[in-house]
């Protein structure tokens, strides 16, 4: 067990870059030499057996499992760096610049990874698919150049170029793993000729293609090998949509193609929409695709494109395979949720349902035991980070990290790790980390009620909705919006609003000053209210403060259902019935002032008009209270 290789992952952020061991304890390699200022990127070697990261000054180059320094490239201005598969050759590339004499910048330049040795250097201006593609065995090494593919020896550098083949139109390349590699290339659609994949043996490149297909509506595509390389998938893509349902283009279709040339065809998708994703399982026989306008689609194909199983729609566009290709993940990332769903391939039955919100990265540990997923930066600069799962569910490491912009596994090969057991694995427990990220307390989403007006707020519905008859009306307003009472357990002293727990001792007043709270009702027609004095509306009484000997009394609001004792003119206190006479004599005052207008020659409204007719109601309810109208 100790010769097996840890577990390890890196990551790459603006102030930090670190090796960080694996399962149980998650420690940090402390003799790895971290650099002292950013780093521009970093690379694994295929073989998980060198790691080297970038800087400003050169490249580092370090053994991955005890982080030994083994070779330091003075190299000012890269950008990208790249391991041939067995970590042979260290490519790097700088951004073009235009030299003094005229001639052409090699900025695409080889190294031994073992002794610093610069090997061969050409001119790649552009940044995409810029480094060499190495066979498995790094035997041959090709790359494209305008429309031609040249083929080189790399242990033979100083020969050249070994074989070529010009292909018109090419715009991708893409060579195959296994044994005996092919050659993949895409010719875009142009001038109303349709566009082809042409797949060529390396070993006889110049020769007929082996396997071809042409397809419309494709102005690039997207080529995945299977892990044999006998079989090549084909994304087509068009870079603007004709039905103007997509700004991102339109996806013309999925292909399958045998590099044997004996069977090819197009994948049957029944559901519209675009290809959001797609796999090869580890096994080479069969591939995941998800499709189709979300809610999206997800299926499993065999070898010949046979359908093997329906896993039904949902918020998806992310599938990955396990390095064993027993489990499987599918996740809804980008504008998605980040639900993470992981099936076992043997049952097709889901074993669990991570929540991985945010996620810019996944990746399955070369064990094929746990999930690695990040929020990057700067597809999103806040929460980055990285978390590990089990491949059960348990969150087991988090570590948070400043803007963080990249991190990965260790590439360990399959055959070295222990064989994934016929059972799912048993979980280790989680780190201090993970506990206390379980621990924080999420937010409760505050669900969603009855509108209240703000001055209703607190209240009880049936204190704040419903007022019994001839109770005061002092927390209504005529057209049925309410006053700004406060709340229980906030009741207002000095015109202040008291929070429970706060001290409630009066602030000083000078001796004299009177202050008037609440809003003062006036006469006249108001925009969005009724006029003053209608029949059967008691009218809001203003919330009024009196300074007596450096104390402020105000009445206090109803709470829980009480009622406060209304003042009168000589600082008594009035009954309801007695308050209710004298609103009905304010009432009578106010129809008295209308008809005088009316007698003017003033021209009243309906509203008014109606106040008028009201006057014997109001008089015999006087009458009834035992009061003289």
């Amino acid at each position: 067990m100790a010769s097996q290789p840890s577990q390890q992952y890196a990551f790459r952020a603006q102030k930090s870059l670190g090796l960080v061991g694996g399962s149980p304890n998650y420690d940090s390699l402390n003799n790895f030499q971290s650099p002292d200022v950013p780093a521009r990127t970093y690379q694994y070697s295929s073989d998980g057996r060198l790691f080297a990261y970038a800087i400003p000054s050169g490249v580092r180059i370090f053994q991955a499992e005890s982080a030994q320094l083994l070779q330091e490239l003075l190299l000012p201005n890269i950008v990208e760096i790249n391991f041939s598969p067995r970590g042979t050759y260290l490519s790097i590339w700088e951004r073009p610049v235009k030299l003094e004499d005229g001639s052409q910048h090699k900025n695409l330049r080889v190294f031994s990874a073992s002794t610093g040795e610069e090997l061969v250097s050409f001119t790649q201006k552009s940044q995409g698919g810029w480094d060499l593609q190495y066979t498995i065995s790094e035997s041959h090494a090709i790359r494209l150049v305008g429309q031609e593919i040249q083929v080189y020896r790399p242990a033979e550098w100083a020969k050249g170029i070994v074989d070529k083949l010009k292909v018109e139109g090419a715009t991708t390349v893409t060579l195959s793993p296994g044994l005996n590699p092919s050659v993949a290339v895409f010719v875009a659609e142009k001038k109303g000729q349709p566009a082809s994949v042409k797949i060529y043996s390396l070993a006889s490149i110049t020769g007929l293609p082996t396997s071809q297909k042409t397809f419309f509506k494709a102005d690039r595509a997207q080529i995945k090998w299977n892990t044999l390389g006998t079989q090549v998938l084909v994304l087509t893509h068009q870079e603007v949509d004709q039905a103007n349902k997509s700004y991102y283009g339109e996806t013309g279709g999925l292909y399958l193609l045998s590099a044997a040339g004996n069977f090819d065809c197009r994948v049957t998708l029944d559901k519209e929409g675009p290809v959001h994703d797609f796999a090869w399982s580890p096994n080479s026989k069969e591939f995941g695709v998800i499709y189709g306008y979300m809610p999206a689609k997800a299926m499993l194909f065999d070898q010949r494109a046979r359908s093997l199983h329906d896993f039904g729609t949902a918020f998806c566009n992310f599938i990955s395979f396990n390095p064993q290709g027993r489990l499987f993940a599918m996740a809804g990332f980008g504008n998605l949720a980040g639900k993470v769903d992981i099936y076992d391939r043997r049952s097709l039955i889901k074993i669990t349902s991570i929540d991985a919100s945010n996620t810019s990265h996944c990746e399955w540990s070369p064990d094929g035991r746990f999930l690695l997923t990040a929020t990057l930066s700067p597809r999103l600069r806040v929460d980055n980070g990285i978390r590990i799962w089990h491949c059960t569910g348990p969150l087991l490491h988090v570590q948070q990290v400043d803007e963080l912009y990249q991190t990965s596994w260790r590439p360990t090969p399959v055959d070295v790790v222990p064989a994934f057991p016929q059972v799912m694995p048993l979980c280790p427990p989680p780190t201090a980390s993970a506990q206390q990220h379980a621990t924080v307390a999420k937010p409760t989403p505050l669900k969603a009620g009855a509108y209240r007006p703000p001055g209703a707020r607190g209240l009880e519905a049936s204190a704040a909705y419903t007022r019994d008859e001839g109770t005061p009306s002092g927390s209504s307003t005529p057209n049925g919006r309410f006053s700004r009472s406060p709340a229980p357990g906030r009741v207002q002293t000095n015109g202040r609003r008291h929070v429970p727990g706060a001290p409630t001792s009066p602030s000083p007043v000078r001796n004299g000053d009177v202050e008037r709270r609440g809003r003062k009702k006036k006469s006249g027609k108001k925009e969005g209210l009724s006029s003053p004095a209608s029949p059967g509306v008691e009218e809001p009484r203003p919330s009024i403060e009196v300074q007596i000997d450096g104390a402020v009394e105000e009445p206090s609001s109803p709470v829980n259902g009480s009622v406060p004792p209304t003042p009168s003119g000589d600082g008594s206190t009035l009954d309801p019935i007695a308050k209710k006479i004298r609103n009905l004599n304010k009432k009578l005052k106010a129809i008295e002032e209308l008809k005088e207008k009316a007698e003017k020659g003033d021209r009243l409204e309906a509203t008014q008009l109606k106040k008028i007719d009201s006057e014997a109601e109001i008089r015999r309810e006087l009458t009834a209270l035992g009061a003289s109208s």
